[in-house]
Formats: structure tokens, C-alpha cells, sequence
């Protein structure tokens, strides 16, 4: 809790809405502690395309791994994924897809990647600022292809977004991003995109590593958003 002793700082992190002396708001970074602790989940853009890939953590045996879904299509040439609480993330999916078939229906085109997430954006960032209320508990990656061409981004609690070529999120994010800033190339093909995501998936996961705890979703030039089957 930086310079504040704990006693001090229960006072700070009770309510969204009060900043604590050194100008944090503490619910926003416990929000992002929930995040951390979720599972990993990564996106690589490569040379004609975008990759999601994400783990499931499969912990039932008789968990039937297919109805645990960690990666949603928002529309025909967009795909999400997420690390944290997996209700917040239903919420934040289906006020995605609404977002992007109004924007259709609107416009009468498709969205781009950036106006679904600076609309997600502007929903977290609502969720820091009124009493009542919490900040919800996950970070998404969401990807696709637009007219600007293949876009990657990050959204977190406090309702910033950024753009990257490569990400992971979730527990064991901060190794899997020094894999990823080493061996990303920026002409690598879906096919190198893959092996690169299981590399990283196999170097954390260790002995857990198995192809049926993850999903994997992909977006080209050539297709709409269509799941991959892993081997």
C-alpha cells in the first residue's frame, strides 16, 4: 500500500469514489490484482492476420472443457478474449455484440475494432467513479480487421486501452511478454503465430500443459473469425 500502513489504508479502499493520499484509487488496482491472478490468455497479430489464444484451466474432471468458452466472436471480423471474472466478462461480451449490431444498423457498415473498445473503455472507466458500485474485475484483448488493417488491443479495469502487436494478460502475463517481445516478428505467418503461442502456454503451464485446456480463435484477410483446432 505504498507509504500508508494497513490500518491507514482500509479507510481508502472501501468506496470507488475516494482517492487515497498518495492518489490512488484502490479498488481499481485490487480490480487489476483480480486480473492477474485470472488465467493466461495471449494475442499475436501476424503477417495477414490476428490470433487469440487463451487457457481455460480445466480443474473438473468431469468439466466438459467445450462449455467453458474463454474466446467470443463480437461480430464477423472481430474476436475477444479475457483474464479475470469470467461474469464481469459476459456482461462486457454482450454489450459488445449489441454495441457492434447497432453500429451495423446505424452506419451500415462494420464497426471498427477501435470504436467497440473505446466504447468498452468508456463503460469501465464509468465503473471508477460512481459510489455503489465496482470496477469490474477483468481485462480484455480484443481483436480483428478493419479498413486501418489488423488491430490488436488491451483493455484494463480503469477503462484504458492501448494497441499492441503482441499481449498476453492474466497469471504468468509478465514471462509470457518477455517471450513475446523476443520472438514476435512482424512477418511471421498464423502458422509461426501458433507455434509461438503454444511455446508460451507450454514454458508457463509447465507439467499442466495440455491442447484440451486451451482455445485458440483467429481473424485473416481471408476469413471471417473462425476457431482453430489445436494439434
Amino acid at each position: 500500500m505504498s507509504n500508508l500502513l494497513p490500518q491507514q489504508a482500509m479507510g481508502y479502499d472501501r468506496a470507488i469514489t475516494v482517492f487515497s493520499p498518495d492518489g490512488r484509487l484502490l479498488q481499481v488496482e485490487y480490480a487489476k490484482k483480480a486480473v492477474s491472478l485470472g488465467v493466461l490468455t495471449l494475442g499475436i497479430v501476424y503477417k495477414d492476420g490476428i490470433l487469440l489464444m487463451s487457457d481455460r484451466r480445466l480443474n473438473e474432471k468431469l468439466l466438459v472443457a467445450e462449455s467453458v468458452k474463454k474466446i467470443s466472436e463480437i461480430d464477423e471480423h472481430i474476436i475477444s478474449s479475457f483474464s479475470g471474472y469470467m461474469n464481469d466478462a459476459r456482461v462486457i461480451i454482450k454489450r459488445s455484440r449489441v454495441f457492434a449490431q447497432q453500429y451495423k444498423l446505424t452506419y451500415g457498415e462494420l464497426p471498427a475494432v477501435e470504436d467497440i473498445v473505446k466504447y468498452i473503455s468508456d463503460i469501465e472507466q464509468q465503473y471508477t467513479q460512481y459510489g455503489g458500485i465496482r470496477p469490474f474485475g477483468v481485462s480484455f484483448l480484443f481483436g480483428g480487421m478493419d479498413k486501418t488493417g489488423i488491430r490488436l488491443f488491451e483493455t484494463d479495469p480503469s477503462g484504458i486501452y492501448t494497441q499492441y502487436y503482441a499481449k498476453a494478460i492474466g497469471g504468468g502475463a509478465p514471462e509470457a511478454n518477455v517471450i513475446l517481445e523476443k520472438k514476435w516478428k512482424q512477418n511471421m505467418n498464423a502458422e509461426d503465430a501458433q507455434k509461438l503461442a503454444l511455446e508460451i502456454f507450454k514454458e508457463i503451464l509447465g507439467k499442466e500443459f495440455s491442447l484440451e485446456r486451451l482455445e485458440a480463435m483467429a481473424v485473416s484477410a481471408n476469413s471471417k473469425a473462425q476457431k482453430i483446432e489445436l494439434k
